[in-house]
């Protein structure tokens, strides 16, 4: 899991948000409105719901990020968060806290090199399939 996780706020420009993924390296990012996570927006997000809708830079997060935030415990079992992540298509989860604070983000690589990789494996089969509730298309 990684630990040190930045967050964009809700009003944030999908431009400020393009460039921190580019200098961070990375493809997502969650969504926080006064330390309370309400979103996660992903590279794919912008790209498809934003600049393929017509949206530009200036684009407020909150007009292409998702609102309904999947999640997992730090206490889970590693093969149970495999398992959701496997049944609702995500290949990273933001991690709470029982307080529900965030403490950090898992991706299905982490716990397939650090956990188990069968069910590792079984997840990915899942996450495959056209589809599922995360797809851009769906309505």
């Amino acid at each position: 899991m990684t630990r040190d996780v930045r967050f964009a706020g809700p009003e944030a420009k999908l431009r400020d948000v393009a460039r921190a993924m580019a200098s961070l390296d990375i493809g997502l990012l969650p969504v926080a409105d006064d330390n309370r996570l309400v979103g996660m927006i992903t590279d794919r997000d912008i790209a498809v719901r934003g600049v393929a809708s017509g949206m530009g830079p200036d684009t407020p997060v909150k007009d292409v990020m998702s609102t309904d935030v999947k999640y997992c415990f730090e206490d889970e079992e590693v093969a149970s968060v495999l398992d959701n992540m496997g049944d609702i298509q995500v290949r990273r989860l933001p991690v709470l806290n029982r307080e529900k604070r965030l403490v950090g983000i898992v991706s299905l690589g982490d716990l397939a090199t650090n956990g188990d990789a069968t069910n590792a494996g079984r997840a990915l089969g899942g996450i495959s399939k056209p589809g599922g509730e995360h797809s851009q298309t769906a309505h």
